[in-house]
């Protein structure tokens, strides 16, 4: 008797698990009485599928005239527009380097190349990657490391460390020097076919350790390999100029980067602290990204991670001394690109959609759900009576009719759940940051979920 229960009991547990695991009839059934297509639910529908989301989305009751006044304000140094390239990371940088440049020079309107930098990133990119197979030809195809590197050999993203590596080791140059092309305003044509390239040379590197070459013969190969990938880049990009000649003075890129972008003895990587506030890991504590750099023998991204609270008020302290940042955040976020407003508040999705969005800034990150995406300069600040942020403004790279004027403007609510990294002078960090920079630091893998080049 009681074994005939028990294979009951199994029966049921069995056909119970079946409802759970899988979408039956009955289980169907259940869902589709979630739509009960009352005449509200029916309007709400042809509403959506007309219009589209954002704009049913939007919540009236934070519209209105928004204050566009700041209290601490870094002199603006005018929109530029990188176009269809994910190259923000590298406008971004040299909007800071230009600004600087322009004080020295006692110019109003002045840019720096983007296009000479992005020709020895791209160059510098296509290296590391063949370096890297180089490194790790006697793991199997499918290591996961070798997996990242076909996958990524390279791309137009990048993070601050690139800006610093690059502009160190190759110069700057005026953008009038070296302008634009078809291609860098649009890169994802050119950039296609110079990732395939990388990947047959990768294979081919392997193939030929396999067959006997060693280390030393594979980087004479790999040489001869990015002789292919220059030329390449001087078809898309230009030929990069040792010397020019500029307002009747003749420089080589890296004097004109060291006359008017830096300070004499001045290090765009040991001068500098990229803060992050990542609350999915330890704060207090030192990260370095496996791979995250832009030339082989570069840095990787490292950060020190602070809670919010912490990192605002250094943010402000350079501000308040007239240096701009790299910053970067999650621009997509509720942001409305018509006005340039970065509001949680912008956007009702819930009611619009009859549910809740009620994941934290930590459960985001561990889910994929938001992360670094787009890097800009960080240039305002507007204090309260009691010295802490109201709002945010940003200088963009998306030309000058997005937004407000070229510009974005966050509110302090916004900021906190969205923002992710700044880069900060060492002399506006405590003494408290500055030696947790002593620690170790903990290595994570190329592909953390951290790892995203802005764009």
């Amino acid at each position: 008797m009681k074994k005939g229960i028990l294979s009951l009991a199994i029966v049921c547990s069995c056909t119970l698990l079946s409802a759970q695991t899988n979408i039956t009839p009955d289980v169907l059934k259940k869902l589709e009485g979630s739509y009960t297509g009352t005449p509200t639910e029916k309007a709400l529908r042809n509403a959506i599928s007309n219009v589209g989301i954002q704009k049913m989305a939007v919540n009236q009751e934070n519209a209105g005239k928004k204050d566009m006044n700041f209290s601490v304000e870094v002199k603006n140094t005018g929109i530029t527009d990188q176009k269809s390239s994910g190259r923000c990371w590298l406008f971004t940088g040299l909007n800071v380097l230009r600004g600087r440049a322009m004080k020295k020079l006692g110019e109003k309107n002045f840019v720096l190349s983007q296009g000479y930098l992005f020709f020895f990133d791209q160059l510098e990119k296509s290296n590391l990657f063949l370096q890297g197979i180089i490194d790790t030809r006697k793991q199997p195809i499918d290591d996961e490391m070798v997996r990242w590197l076909f996958q990524h050999p390279l791309s137009d993203g990048g993070t601050y460390t690139g800006v610093a590596d690059l502009a160190t080791k190759y110069g700057v140059v005026p953008a009038d020097v070296m302008p634009e092309t078809y291609v860098s305003n649009s890169t994802s044509e050119f950039c296609g076919h110079l990732k395939r390239k990388l990947r047959e040379f990768g294979i081919t590197l392997r193939e030929k350790s396999e067959s006997g070459l060693n280390e030393k013969q594979l980087e004479q190969l790999k040489v001869e390999q990015l002789q292919t990938v220059y030329r390449m880049l001087v078809m898309a990009y230009g030929v990069p100029p040792k010397q020019f000649t500029w307002k009747g003075k003749t420089y080589t890129p890296l004097d004109f980067f060291r006359t008017y972008c830096i300070d004499k003895g001045e290090d765009l990587n040991k001068d500098y602290v990229m803060l992050m506030n990542d609350p999915s890991r330890p704060y207090n504590k030192v990260y370095e990204i496996d791979y995250d750099r832009h030339v082989y023998d570069g840095h990787n991204w490292l950060y020190v991670n602070l809670p919010i609270e912490e990192l605002e008020p250094i943010a402000i302290a350079s501000l308040k001394d007239s240096c701009q940042m790299y910053f970067s955040c999650d621009v997509g976020k509720f942001l409305d690109r018509t006005t340039g407003i970065a509001d949680i508040s912008n956007y009702d999705y819930g009611s619009l959609l009859g549910t809740t969005f009620g994941m934290n800034k930590k459960q985001r990150i561990q889910t994929f759900d938001s992360g670094s995406t787009h890097a800009m300069t960080l240039m305002a600040v507007d204090l309260d009576g009691d010295g802490k942020a109201k709002k945010w403004k940003v200088e963009n790279s998306w030309g000058s009719d997005s937004g407000a004027g070229g510009y974005i403007i966050m509110t302090d609510e916004w900021f906190r759940e969205y923002m992710f990294r700044v880069v900060v002078g060492r002399k506006y960090c405590p003494a408290s940051v500055l030696d947790m920079l002593k620690q170790k630091p903990i290595r994570l893998p190329a592909w953390d979920p951290m790892f995203q080049m802005e764009e």
